[in-house]
Parts: C-alpha cells; structure tokens; sequence
C-alpha cells in the first residue's frame, strides 16, 4: 500500500514507537499541539483527557526500555466517540441528561485499544445519543467541517471524523447505526467502515437502536482502518450478538486487487437526489476498479427504495425502548420535583435535545396498541425484504459500489429546520445497517465546491477483507491522478 507523503500511517508510529526510535510522549505532545492549535475552530471533542494520556505515554515509553512490545498499535492516539464507555471520564452521549456520570467500565473496544498500545486522546463530540447526520444536536455545540468551519462535519460521529481529518489523532473510533461512521467520514474526506453486525463488540457502546448500532474505525488511510478494526474485532462473550468466529487478517490482503472481482453500482442510490458531482465521482470510481480488473456492472436492489422508511420507524422504535432507562433516578441529570412522576417528566424535558424528544416520540407512537402492525411490524417486514434483495444482488456480484453521501458537506444550520432534509442525508448508507452487512466510505477526489467526496462500497456479511481490497484499489487510483496533477504542474 502507498501512502501520501504528507502523512505517517499509524502503523508506522507504532513501529518506531517499538523500535525505541521515537517516543510516545513524544508523538502524545504533537498531537495534543495540533488540537491546542485547531480545537477551538473544529470542536471535535467534549473532553480531552491529556493527563491520562501522557501518563499511558509515559508507561509504552517504560515498557519499550525494559524490551517488552506493548502491541500493534504502540504509543498511537486514538479519538474516542463519546458513547463510548471509558472508566471514571466522562461519557456524556453530548446530552445533558448523562450530566455527571462516570462509567464504573471501560468498553470492551476501549479495553483493546489499550491491549494494543494505543492511547485515547479525548471523547468526541457527536448528535446526541448518535441521532443526527450533521454533528448540530449536541448539547456541547456543533462540530465544524476542518476542510471548511462553516459546513457540518457530518453525524453522528462528526467530532470523530473531524478529529482525524483535522490530524488531531491518527485514528477514532465512531459508531455507525445508519451511516453515523460512514456520512461523516465522506464529508470529511476520511475512510469510515461500518463492519458487519456483531464483528465488534458492542458491549459499553451507550445504545441508540441496538439491533442496528455497530462500532468502527475512522481512519486517514486504507491500511490504518484496517488495522484499527483487525485491534477491536472478534468475539466478546459479554456481547450476545458478537459474532463467534475469529475475525480475518485485513491488513496482509490490502494488496491483492480486485482482478476477476464482480461489483454492481446499485442504481437505487444513484438516482434523485444524489448530485451530479458526487455522481460524477462515483462513476469515475467504478471506471478505476474496471480498470484494475473488476467486471463492473449496474445492478438493482429494488427494496432500497423503501430502506429510509423503514429506518425512521425501526430506529426511533428501539431508541424509545433503549432511552427508557434515563429517568432521573438511576445516574445522570436529575430536575426534582414534588413527585416521582413530574421529576420524570422534568428530568427528561430539561435533559433531551428537540431530535431526540422527536425521535423518542415517534419511536413510541409506531409501538403503541394498534399501530405496532401497521407500522413497526410493516417495518420490519420491509427489512426482511431488504435483506433478500441484498442477498439476491450478493449472487451476481462480490461486492456494490453507490454514493456514500448524496452531497458534499453543506452548511451549518441549511438543513436543522427541515428534519426530512436532514435525514435523507443517510439514504445511500442505511440499507447497509438494515441487513447487517458491512460498508466501507473511501475519499474519491471532490465536488464541483472543492470539498470531499465519498464513495461507498457495500459488501456480504463478514467480507471485510474483500470489501477493503477493493477500498485499497481506489485509493492507489487517487494517489494516481494526485501524482499526474502534481508532474503536470509547472
């Protein structure tokens, strides 16, 4: 895999970390220069957590020195969504109703970083509870765009992406329950892969819609998400939907091309509303992989056409049921009141932001007697049907290639007032969420405005590997033409 020039892979931070070359308060100090430098134009964290660390820094530092290896990724920093249970920090969801609360645990993927070497930087900011696609529902503020500080970031995971795009970490981890990894790192002009469901653990990930929610990697590059996500994968018995068997190499792989491989640009995702740019773009994509040896092909998946509908009951529905539990009792904001009811009813009206009182209530009502039929069930019954159509498609093709996001990133503030504006904005990474299936968003050059452009590729259940050879191919193919533009150059 080739890199550009202008950025050190994480990998190769942590092998010089290994090798006693560089030190990782070292690489800690640089890095929380460049937040001090950026942070408050950006606004990709709700907490730094510096003094922890630089004391993790100092004890990879020890461990080198006495000759023992702290793991793959030694002495790197990470980004940390903050939904994200981390022992004794603040994890907030960027809702004031978790004001105060300490998790007594750490998540499992958090636990791994850790096992790994690697050391988290801070809590980013996202929509709170991970319900937006623009960062702008956060109780702490919006997160800008580092590529433009008037334009969103993207959501849920925004304070993620921009944190890498804005080199204030190498790597992050967001969570992704309808393109939450995936949107914003298109916007930001990152790699973002949502894995299959249950190929990371979600145990310690603070719920939004759990049959949907699934954690990955933000990343600069290919080969870093890939060792990122080949850290925090696998099988955890504390997480009854994890997968069992062992996950796959995927960085050995990244190599290997995408000769005789089949793919199909589903036309569903290539229709009204994605602009013609990020068409454009899209098209260019599919021309790469034909040239690197891929058959390539427009196919259909036809039940995607219905994918946001029945996301927008099935989500809201288990966030209803999840966001239950904050009650003012238990942990977190509490506005008393003469009774036990009314501080219910004042905890949760003080402590909810407008998105997600509107989910809440949405979520509610399709569960309700006499309208869980008609639409919760019909909901998941055209989940079903994206399902088969996907497996279907998997027949005929290896993998699908579609837009990640219908447009680059628009302004702050353009679409708050229009929520049906706004949630559009995921219909191209939804469908992937619906099935379970894995999907990865590749930078691929820019829009008509400059700004990044993501492109989607889509993958059956549990190839991961073959899915991010084929990311590996787009990405050799803009490095490519950036080489040609650059010689091109007087």
């Amino acid at each position: 895999m080739r890199h550009a020039s202008t950025y050190l892979p994480a990998a190769e931070i942590a092998d010089s970390v290994r090798r006693g070359e560089r030190a990782a308060v070292e690489v800690v100090e640089e890095h929380l220069a460049t937040i001090a430098e950026r942070e408050p134009e950006v606004h990709a964290f709700n907490a730094l957590t510096d003094a922890q660390a630089r004391m993790a820094a100092e004890l990879i530092d020890r461990r080198v020195a006495a000759g023992e290896d702290p793991g793959p990724l030694a002495g790197v920093p990470v980004a940390l969504k903050d939904n994200l249970c981390t022992a004794g920090v603040p994890t907030t969801c960027s809702s004031r109703i978790l004001e105060g609360w300490l998790p007594p645990y750490d998540a499992t993927v958090v636990t791994r970083l850790g096992l790994a070497g690697a050391i988290a930087i801070g809590k980013t900011n996202l929509d709170e509870f991970a319900m937006g696609s623009s960062t702008e529902n956060s109780a702490f503020g919006p997160t800008h765009n580092p590529h433009d500080a008037s334009r969103v970031p993207g959501g849920s995971s925004g304070g993620s992406a921009a944190a890498v795009a804005a080199g204030f970490a190498p790597l992050a981890l967001g969570s992704d329950t309808g393109g939450s990894i995936r949107q914003p790192a298109a916007l930001c002009g990152v790699v973002g892969v949502k894995p299959t469901y249950g190929r990371v653990s979600r145990y310690g990930l603070i719920a939004f819609a759990s049959s949907l929610d699934q954690i990955g990697p933000l990343a600069p590059t290919v080969a870093d998400a890939a060792l990122l996500l080949e850290v925090v994968a696998g099988h955890d018995p504390l997480d009854s939907t994890s997968v069992p068997e062992p996950p796959p190499s995927l960085v050995a792989g990244l190599d290997d091309g995408v000769e005789g491989l089949r793919v199909g640009v589903v036309a569903e995702l290539m229709g009204q509303g994605v602009a013609p740019d990020v068409r454009r773009r899209v098209e260019a994509a599919a021309e790469a992989l034909a040239g690197a040896g891929a058959k390539v092909e427009e196919t259909s998946v036809a039940a995607l056409a219905y994918g946001l509908s029945a996301y927008y009951l099935i989500a809201p529905a288990e966030a209803s049921s999840n966001l239950a539990r904050y009650d003012g009792v238990r942990y977190g904001l509490r506005v008393d009141a003469p009774t036990t009811a009314t501080m219910n009813v004042a905890t949760r009206t003080a402590g909810f932001g407008p998105e997600v009182k509107r989910r809440i209530m949405l979520g509610t009502y399709a569960l309700s007697a006499g309208y869980y039929d008609a639409y919760y069930g019909k909901a998941q019954k055209v989940r079903t049907l994206v399902i088969r159509d996907f497996a279907a498609a998997y027949e005929s093709f290896d993998l699908l290639l579609s837009p990640t996001s219908p447009t680059t990133a628009f302004p702050l503030g353009a679409k708050a007032a229009d929520p049906l504006s706004m949630y559009l904005s995921d219909v191209c990474t939804i469908p992937s969420n619906l099935a379970g299936d894995p999907a990865v968003s590749v930078p691929f050059g820019t829009g008509d405005d400059g700004l990044p452009v993501g492109v989607q590729i889509l993958a059956p259940a549990l190839a991961e590997a073959t899915m991010l050879r084929a990311a590996a191919v787009l990405e050799d193919a803009m490095l490519d033409q950036a080489m040609a533009r650059a010689e091109a150059t007087p």
